[in-house]
């Protein structure tokens, strides 16, 4: 299978650097398209499409890095926020809507209760997606950023 859409979910953390770079690489050999988004979790408390502008400047941050990450790999990129109750399912929505052959997400190292823990968004992509999912994990016993 020849892989030419990829998305890449990005949250801020380090691993950010290192996928974005990745889906580059992979998109630029098959003259490929990259989506990077960022998902703004809102409360029940609020309506979805609530102003939340601290999350949101954060965010803008979030994908000016990508972006700025993806001009050095010589590669367009489309970013885009999104708003949402849970961020797993909305990267798997985002996936199936752009029809994507590839997610790459990144994930920190930690440990919780003494035992690596992914979290929950990225067992639930790898449960629901409907294409591959390329996970990348960071090191060992680095902080997060």
């Amino acid at each position: 299978m020849k892989y030419t859409k990829f998305l890449v979910p990005v949250t801020g953390k380090k691993a950010d650097d290192d996928i974005v770079r990745t889906a580059c690489v992979l998109a630029r050999r098959s003259k490929g398209k990259v989506y990077v988004v960022h998902v703004i979790q809102v409360s029940r408390t609020l309506p979805l499409d609530a102003e939340v502008e601290p999350e949101t400047q954060s965010g803008e941050n979030v994908l000016a890095n990508a972006d700025k990450i993806a001009d050095m790999m010589d590669c367009q990129v489309e970013t885009e926020i999104l708003q949402a109750r849970e961020i797993g399912p909305a990267i798997v929505d985002e996936a199936v809507e752009r029809g994507v052959d590839m997610i790459i997400m990144g994930l920190e190292y930690k440990k919780r209760f003494g035992e690596f823990d992914m979290g929950d968004t990225v067992p639930y992509v790898l449960r629901n997606a409907p294409c591959p999912v390329l996970v990348w994990r960071g090191p060992m016993g680095e902080v997060e950023k």
